[in-house]
């Protein structure tokens, strides 16, 4: 017996002595690649991009990983007992490594020839979710159990835990307890119950299998389990457990939800930021605050979307998306999963069609109703200009099995609607400074992510003749400058023929005043005043707005918008217009913050100077644009203000301005008269057979271009212009946009006088002088007196009514 036990004893000794042998061996082999622990306590989490609106509200978040880093302190306790219970019930008491677990893990794999479990403590799977790989071997089981040992050493245990609970994979792209709270539970981890933190504690054994989504039985045994071992650790009492494990399976996929929707918005932050961070944009935490109020881009949102669904039923009903005739219900449900809302129109089949309006099967598998009423407006679409017979009835405009749109109404109704084909754009910028305050680049950014406001660039058409005119004010001509309207011809001799601009109305006025010639939209006027001073130097003059000169067409045709610019670019310039004679450059992002809420960059873009009223002349070029982007290592704060450079002689942009409000309140915008204000300014723009239709006009406060149009240019219509298609978005815009704000405009610079005109000869009228009005001048630009009429060449004399000039145009 004595030898027996001294036999165990020997061998128990040898064991021990070649496991302390192994283990010490172990470690001189590995200790030099092991890597420090003290990167733990520096470890940058990959954390997704968030853009949010001026006002705080999320836009946007990009990442590949879903993650929401939490303090230890801010873990709920009880979510602390259902993990160790779950993954490591001893972890208070051991030091990294848990010698029974590991036993019953070799024993395990001695049984049954493979690895089933590792027998990994939670210091250990922090160990190999931080350092490690995956890998499945004894020398990687190895060095976790030594990183254990050292992490143990090192840190605490609340800190351990605060690494495990941020770094885990919990399914669904969710990495960390937060993340898969909100994802499953649309909650942050400390607002959740008792069973459904049981839940989410039961997910790091095995992510897909106990899977609350896609395997509620088995999520739900483990859940169950980890209560049951809760309670008998005494972690709750009887009825939180009782309570607990009647609590139902109740998780479903939740996403971060955007409170702004302003997807181009966030795409544009999105490029800039990969532009400046490369691929750490999208894992670093950086939080992006734009330019955009959240109130002013839901406007633009609903502007753009009404006044193109408007434009599009004028023109007709184009018949149903698709047609599924004797289907089953299942086989109609199918079709709908394939489909997907587009900018608020639903996607929904024909079920029923009688009298009052139509039976619809939507995608969740309801019937609802659209009332007849809401379809009368479907005439079958012929062309561009003709409609079929209005119909008398449902059936005449849809049939059981159609795949049709609707539009959900604020009351719970539906109305009969369909997908435009046209497309708008709108930017709408602080002309003080260029901040972006709302950008949208299409009908729907789920059908094409194509942003027609930074990348389309169409003809701006009429809505480009005030450069012209401002060239021409800062040239010698004034408002009451006599202009011929008139035919004209121009004789190309390389080409061998000749260019018979005209018209609109294909009507001439003869000698007509500068401002009315602006306000009617008279395109001879434009062109003459153009061909006096001169193609070349009046684009040079223009490119101080901020274009680029070979987007101007170096002939006469510039005077009647053939440039190609974006609606960025007009609203760009036209804020020159608004702002007072300023070169200002659009810009979106006002701060980007680090993970720790360190302020990496803040704007400073160049900004119109607070006093603005004292005229001053223009320099013959624009200065070079300054940077918008910081040097992050220095103080954005303290940065000085940048100023803008000032282009145009203030004095000149102020008679502009009141000659773009005559636009307004004579012209081809007088429908904005109806939002009631007296300090707008604008013009509209239409190109030829009606391809490309625009409005820009502004307050001081904002300045907004609005584009309408197909993508391939086709014409929108031979009734349709930038007063009908364009203005009616600009008006809903600014009308939500300016409302409860105050008049709005600039103030009178020095050296602005007004003068009493004879309105036949422009000239400074007399006390006798019939319907003589008051003008706006330059004071070194007042014109002679009627008295003083003679044949002088000045600009704005009266050009004969049957000139004809040769000129190369193209």
């Amino acid at each position: 017996m004595i030898r027996l036990l001294k036999f165990f004893w020997w061998s128990f000794v040898a064991i021990f002595c070649g496991l302390l042998l192994g283990l010490s061996g172990a470690y001189l082999y590995l200790s030099p690649s092991l890597p420090s622990v003290d990167a733990l306590k520096s470890v940058q989490l990959q954390i997704p991009l968030r853009v949010y609106s001026s006002d705080n509200k999320l836009i946007a978040e990009f990442g590949e990983m879903r993650r929401s880093p939490i303090k230890f302190a801010e873990i709920p306790p009880h979510f602390i007992q259902a993990l160790l219970s779950a993954e490591d019930d001893n972890f208070a008491n051991h030091y990294g490594v848990d010698p029974s677990s590991l036993m019953r893990a070799a024993g395990q794999l001695f049984s049954s020839g493979h690895i089933q479990t590792g027998g990994s403590t939670i210091t250990m799977q922090v160990a190999k979710n931080y350092f490690l790989s995956s890998e499945r071997s004894f020398s990687r089981k190895a060095t976790e159990i030594l990183l254990a040992l050292q992490i143990e050493r090192q840190l605490t245990k609340d800190e351990i835990l605060e690494l495990y609970v941020n770094k885990i994979y919990l399914g669904n792209r969710a990495y960390g307890i937060d993340a898969a709270a909100q994802v499953y539970y649309g909650k942050s981890i400390r607002d959740i119950s008792l069973a459904q933190m049981a839940m989410i504690a039961g997910l790091p054994k095995a992510p897909s299998r106990f899977n609350p989504l896609a395997n509620p039985v088995r999520a739900k045994e483990r859940r169950d389990w980890i209560l049951g071992r809760m309670y008998k650790l005494g972690k709750i009492t009887e009825d939180e457990y009782q309570v607990a494990l009647a609590e139902p399976i109740n998780a479903s996929y939740h996403v971060p939800t955007p409170e702004v929707n302003a997807p181009w918005i966030a795409e544009m932050a999105r490029a800039e930021m990969v532009g400046r961070y490369g691929s750490d944009a999208y894992t670093e935490g950086f939080r992006v605050t734009t330019t955009v109020p959240s109130n002013l881009q839901e406007d633009a949102n609903a502007a753009v979307s009404a006044g193109l669904i408007e434009y599009d039923q004028r023109h007709g009903y184009r018949g149903p998306e698709s047609r599924l005739p004797g289907k089953t219900r299942d086989a109609w449900l199918q079709e709908l999963a394939k489909q997907r809302p587009l900018n608020g129109l639903e996607p929904v089949i024909v079920t029923q069609v009688d009298k009052a309006g139509l039976s619809v099967l939507n995608r969740s598998g309801e019937q609802q109703h659209v009332g007849w009423d809401s379809m009368k407006w479907a005439r079958p679409f012929l062309n561009t200009n003709s409609l079929g017979r209005a119909p008398s009835q449902p059936s005449d405009v849809a049939q059981v099995g159609d795949l049709i749109r609707v539009q959900p109404q604020p009351d719970g109704t539906l109305k009969f609607s369909q997908v435009p084909t046209v497309q708008s754009a709108l930017v709408s910028l602080d002309p003080q400074n260029g901040a972006i305050r709302a950008l949208v680049g299409g009908f729907a950014f789920e059908q094409s992510n194509y942003n027609r406001a930074v990348q389309a660039k169409r003809q701006p058409g009429s809505s480009f003749k005030p450069f012209i005119y401002c060239a021409a004010l800062d040239n010698g001509y004034t408002p009451a400058s006599l202009v011929n309207d008139a035919p004209i011809v121009f004789a190309d001799a390389n080409l061998d023929n000749v260019w018979r601009p005209k018209n609109d109305t294909n009507t001439f006025l003869g000698p007509i005043r500068l401002r009315e010639a602006l306000y009617k939209s008279r395109n001879l006027v434009s062109i003459r005043v153009l061909q006096a001073m001169g193609v070349n130097p009046t684009i040079d003059y223009i490119t101080r707005f901020g274009f680029n000169k070979q987007d101007l067409p170096p002939n006469l045709s510039l005077a009647l918008g053939t440039a190609t610019l974006t609606p960025i670019e007009i609203a760009t310039g036209w804020s020159t217009f608004a702002n007072g004679g300023y070169k200002i450059s659009p810009y979106l992002i006002q701060k980007i913050e680090s993970r720790n809420g360190d302020t990496l960059f803040v704007a400073n873009p160049p900004s119109v100077p607070a006093d603005t009223s004292a005229a001053a002349t223009a320099p013959g070029v624009a200065a070079p644009e300054k940077s918008l982007i910081t040097d992050a290592s220095s103080p954005a704060l303290t940065q000085a203000p940048a100023v803008a450079t000032r282009v145009v002689d203030g004095r000149t942009t102020f008679i502009l301005n009141s000659m773009l409000e005559d636009v307004i309140k004579k012209g081809t915008g007088r429908r904005a008269m109806a939002l009631g204000r007296s300090d707008l300014a604008g013009k509209t723009g239409t190109t030829n057979d009606s391809k490309d239709a625009w409005f820009s006009g502004y307050n001081a406060d904002y300045m907004t271009t609005v584009w309408t149009g197909f993508d391939q240019p086709e014409t929108l219509g031979r009734r349709e212009f930038g007063g009908t298609v364009a203005l009616p978005i600009w008006m809903d815009y600014m009308g939500a946009a300016l409302k409860d704000k105050p008049p709005h405009t600039q103030a009178e610079p020095e050296g602005i006088v007004s003068l009493r005109v004879d309105p036949v000869s422009g000239r400074a009228a007399s006390p006798s002088t019939p319907n003589a009005y008051f003008e706006l001048f330059k004071s070194e630009d007042t014109p002679p007196s009627v008295n003083e009429l003679g044949n002088g060449s000045a600009p704005g004399s009266p050009l004969p009514a049957d000139e004809s000039a040769p000129i190369d145009l193209f």
